[in-house]
């Protein structure tokens, strides 16, 4: 058997290419969409792929499953679990509980596991040629190392109201499943540390049931349902606004993008043209570089992990946008926006000084300044990380707006008042600066240094 654990860090995201190598087939479950990558790896391996398949329907990504069986012909293989509801609605082979994928030597049998969608399936993999046990699970984002699935993303992302408790409930029946079966299966999910499907996703991408059912808290609360329920559905991270897009169009039909686009190099001229159009800039810069000089109402979303889910926070799917960003940069760039279907980049520059337009420079302040303007009436202090953060501790006085919803909430923000915005450690504070520069508040500070700061100077005392 040949294995290939594929991880994109941008996302937490795994996929999975797996061959049986005595007749050249493959299998690959829950491909991401720049889909050179196993193309490559089954030509290294003399392999096929002949089959594809999903979890379940995504909220983090745009599977590329049907760009894959465009190019390769092969079958796609779907979860027809769920209801009707839950239907994928593009041709492809349905499966329910029990039901068989042969690859070569081996076999995938089908486990449902609703709870965090309805649809979600389990593959339990068994290699024949060595053994007629199963020795791998493939849990989607059902069972993580350390955690599982958030039932809640259907009604905070997509709207579904009133199926976080049934989620729950369901997850709930799904991990007795799970705890039945032989110790020594490997689990192989869908997502690591980082990945808001989950509030405590473990670093390491593998583990055993064995393993889970001892270390993952979701295992520690017996036959109290209730207990597990409100476990369950306390303190998760704020799902991206571009995850109700994902949901939609993992499901039905849609355009596909089978190679990565080669963005275009604007030309100075190109680009204040379709920035006098409104066309929205986003400087990929480092938030270092953006502090000394960046272009008057650009976004500033950093070239890192978090690049892909920034974007999504803040892009709109049916506008134009250009980026800012380094030319030895962009390929990764294209292939971390087609990841979740952000397609619409009118084009790139690489250097901003040769622009004719005169730069602004971010205005960084430090922890004394924040100290001074506790208590004044003239001043807002704005805490832009989670609501989990900020309900653990924050800088007295402080008001709570999460820098993905801030451009929902600007309301919340006085123009007339001297702002100082911070997060953890500068990252998230640094886009929210530019947010609202961008919607014309002209006093704002970002305290760079952020809680992380701010408690190490307080000896980690929590602050309120």
């Amino acid at each position: 058997m040949f294995f290939e654990h594929i991880y994109d860090k941008s996302l937490a995201q795994g996929s999975y290419l797996i061959g049986c190598q005595a007749t050249g087939e493959a299998i690959v479950i829950d491909a991401k969409r720049d889909i050179d990558t196993y193309l490559a790896i089954a030509q290294q391996q003399n392999l096929r792929i002949t089959h594809i398949t999903e979890t379940h329907i995504h909220a983090d990504f745009l599977c590329g499953s049907r760009e894959l069986a465009a190019v390769t012909g092969a079958d796609l293989y779907l979860s027809a679990e769920g209801g009707e509801d839950w239907q994928y609605e593009f041709p492809h082979i349905g499966l329910k509980e029990g039901s068989l994928i042969g690859v070569g030597n081996l076999t995938l049998e089908v486990i449902h596991t609703p709870g965090h969608t309805p649809e979600s399936i389990s593959f339990l993999l068994t290699d024949h040629p060595a053994t007629g046990k199963p020795v791998m699970i493939f849990t989607g984002d059902f069972v993580f190392v350390g955690d599982i699935g958030r039932p809640d993303l259907l009604e905070k992302a997509a709207g579904f109201i009133g199926t976080k408790e049934a989620g729950a409930r369901q997850m709930f029946a799904s991990l007795k499943k799970f705890a039945a079966l032989p110790e020594y299966v490997q689990v192989w999910s869908a997502h690591g540390a980082g990945s808001a499907c989950g509030k405590s996703l473990g670093a390491v991408h593998s583990s055993t049931v064995g393993y889970e059912k001892i270390r993952n808290w979701a295992f520690q609360y017996g036959v109290n349902e209730q207990d597990f329920t409100d476990q369950l559905l306390a303190d998760q991270p704020e799902p991206p606004r571009y995850f109700a897009k994902m949901k939609q169009l993992n499901k039905v039909k849609r355009p596909l993008l089978i190679e990565v686009p080669n963005l275009p190099r604007l030309t100075n001229q190109q680009f204040l043209s379709a920035r006098a159009k409104g066309i929205k800039v986003i400087d990929t810069r480092s938030k270092e570089d953006f502090s000394k000089g960046f272009l008057p109402g650009s976004l500033n979303i950093q070239h890192n992990n978090s690049f892909a889910t920034w974007a999504g926070w803040l892009l709109d799917y049916e506008e134009q946008f250009m980026l800012i960003a380094d030319d030895d940069q962009v390929e990764e760039l294209a292939r971390k926006l087609m990841r979740i279907g952000l397609d619409n980049v009118y084009g790139y520059i690489s250097e901003i000084n040769t622009i004719p337009v005169h730069l602004h420079t971010v205005d960084i302040t430090g922890i004394e300044t924040v100290k001074d303007a506790i208590g004044n009436p003239g001043i807002q202090i704005v805490d832009v990380r989670g609501e989990t953060e900020y309900k653990a501790s924050h800088i007295p006085g402080a008001i709570h707006v999460f820098a993905g919803t801030l451009p929902d909430n600007l309301d919340k923000i006085d123009k007339e008042k001297e702002i100082i915005v911070h997060c953890q450690a500068g990252d998230r504070s640094a886009i929210a600066y530019s947010i609202l520069r961008r919607n014309g508040f002209d006093k704002v500070k970002n305290y760079a240094g952020g809680m992380k700061e701010w408690l190490s100077a307080n000896g980690n005392q929590i602050s309120f």
